[in-house]
């Protein structure tokens, strides 16, 4: 097969050439692959300019390079998750203090972490999302605390679920 060439002149006076055919594909993907990752790094310059300039919840800055904490961040949440799923039929089948305490655990971090998400999400200017993160923090502290005192004092969250269910 024979290659064919296509030029055309840019306004700025310089020639684009775009290659048809099998034996320029390589060409081809280079030249889009630039173009690509030209217009990502605009976009991206872009959003930073109109975005207000906060940090998000539980991370470092936005832009930053902060990928590997957001990636084991994003992976915690994950395992948390598939954690809960777990203790469910272990407090149903296994009721005592490790999975009450483990379920006060999981149950607290789990809704630390969405309520942190509602906060970057909703929260905007730099005072309200300081106040709205030790508000979070407090809540978090005050709801681990009042669960394992319900544990240590009380029946525990797998009985007292036990006890809902038997109503």
């Amino acid at each position: 097969m024979r290659s064919r060439r296509i030029a055309q002149r840019r306004t700025d006076g310089e020639m684009l050439s775009l290659s048809c055919g099998l034996d320029n594909a390589i060409e081809d993907r280079a030249l889009l692959r630039g173009t690509l990752l030209h217009r990502s790094a605009v976009l991206t310059a872009a959003a930073d300019r109109s975005a207000p300039a906060r940090q998000s919840h539980g991370g470092a800055p936005q832009g930053h390079g902060s990928s590997k904490a957001a990636s084991l961040h994003w992976t915690s949440e994950r395992a948390v998750s598939a954690l809960l799923l777990g203790l469910l039929p272990a407090a149903y089948l296994y009721p005592g203090p490790a999975v009450d305490y483990s379920l006060a655990a999981a149950l607290t971090l789990h809704g630390h972490w969405g309520l942190g998400q509602v906060i970057t999400d909703y929260v905007h200017g730099d005072t309200p999302i300081k106040v709205a993160n030790t508000g979070l923090y407090v809540l978090s502290a005050i709801t681990f605390t009042g669960l394992c005192y319900f544990n240590y004092y009380d029946v525990g969250i797998c009985k007292a679920v036990a006890m809902l269910w038997s109503i």
